[in-house]
């Protein structure tokens, strides 16, 4: 299993790159294809759209294909958008690879988690937070890298090196062996199927949680997109800072985000997943709070740098933290909440936008702070709600 965690942790690499690839890269292809914004964003929209089928089907097809075939699948979809990206073909043919290597990242994001939560059982929370560290990694890697290749004039080269690296992913996935484990990877998802062979569904007093959790992955990504949108603006508005310094405030988020992440699983098992999940929304809702009225570049920086901490485990945690709660269920259950994360981080950023061109900063902190107090409140509604659903059975025991 350790074997699978890795190449898993490879494939988490792969897709933080080709999340932000397209964000790393924007300016340049407006200029090269003559558009408008709108125009450029449609194509990071039909990725986006093609991410959340992507992560809605991912138990259907892995049901036909085994969790190997799926994520081959999805591995072969990724590796040709990027290729036909990196033709730069018409406009057209570009917007239509956009749903295809979303679909391919999208699976790989919920198979591989589901994976791991459903089979790691020793230090589960550790190989969680070791694939989100290798994310972030990507997610850090990919606008270095994209600078440096426009900074020498080569930004077209932005799409081969994902192509390469989601090719060489692609063949450990199909020629590796993969020992014990191979079966494993190989069977179907048949495997959440109960012993009379009856498919598994959310009953009447589980639902509670299934919602309230969903709910939190759409509040949880939502938040974390627009402050990864918005810290620059916020910055320059508030600070003497120039735009180009202001940036740099997305490298420290997400350098703190990899660190916290190094260390996140530790915590969390010798915390527990609800009190570590509260915690962390405690200090995030803490330091984004102070964050609204730091008034100098310096202290901004170090509320983003230990904002970063705070938030850094929330999303593997809380995964493991909703699967445990909802056992039987796992491929469905991280497909639902990882879309929801989806769809959260395309609302929410749009809902920040707008409320900068049409109220204050201080109102908009306002509701980014609301977002963080939510997190909390409903983190504590879903371990009561779990609490309340343990009594029952022990009660019917």
């Amino acid at each position: 299993m350790r074997t699978i965690v890795w190449i898993g942790c490879l494939s988490y690499l792969l897709i933080g790159l080709a999340h932000v690839v397209l964000g790393s890269v924007l300016e340049e292809l407006i200029a090269h294809y003559d558009l408008s914004y709108s125009s450029g964003s449609q194509l990071i929209f039909n990725q986006f759209a093609g991410f959340l089928v992507g992560v809605l089907v991912t138990p259907w097809i892995s049901r036909y294909l085994g969790r190997r075939g799926v994520i081959i699948l999805a591995l072969s979809c990724l590796t040709v958008a990027e290729a036909v990206y990196s033709l730069l073909p018409s406009w057209g043919w570009m917007l239509t690879a956009g749903p295809v290597a979303g679909f391919g990242f999208g699976i790989v994001e919920a198979a591989i988690g589901a994976l791991i939560i459903e089979f790691v059982v020793d230090k589960k929370a550790v190989a969680m937070s070791r694939l989100e560290v290798f994310f972030g990694l990507g997610a850090l890697l990919m606008p270095a890298v994209a600078g440096y290749l426009i900074y020498i004039g080569y930004w077209k080269w932005s799409f081969p090196f994902i192509t390469i690296v989601s090719l060489i992913t692609l063949i450990i996935w199909v020629v590796y062996p993969f020992g014990q484990s191979g079966k494993m990877l190989r069977a179907d998802s048949h495997t959440n199927f109960d012993a009379n062979g009856n498919k598994p569904r959310y009953i009447r007093r589980t639902l509670p949680i299934l919602i309230l959790m969903m709910l939190f992955f759409l509040i949880y990504v939502g938040l974390e997109m627009s402050l990864v949108h918005f810290f620059p603006t916020i910055i320059t508005n508030v600070t003497d800072a120039s735009p180009s310094m202001a940036t740099a405030s997305l490298t420290l988020f997400w350098a703190t985000m990899v660190v916290g992440r190094i260390f996140s699983g530790y915590l969390a098992e010798r915390a527990g997943y609800v009190r570590y999940l509260t915690l962390s929304s405690i200090g995030a809702l803490l330091f984004l709070t102070l964050f609204s009225v730091m008034t100098e570049l310096w202290s901004s920086f170090l509320m983003i740098l230990l904002l970063g901490l705070m938030m850094s485990g929330i999303f593997a945690m809380a995964l493991i933290f909703a699967n445990e709660r909802l056992p039987g269920m796992t491929e469905r259950t991280t497909s639902l909440l990882v879309a929801s994360g989806g769809i959260g981080g395309a609302l929410l950023p749009r809902l920040i936008g707008w409320m900068l061109d049409e109220y204050s900063l201080q109102a908009t902190q306002w509701v980014l702070i609301s977002l963080a107090a939510a997190l909390i409140v409903i983190i504590s509604l879903a371990a009561l709600s779990g609490n309340m659903q343990a009594r029952i059975q022990l009660d019917n025991k």
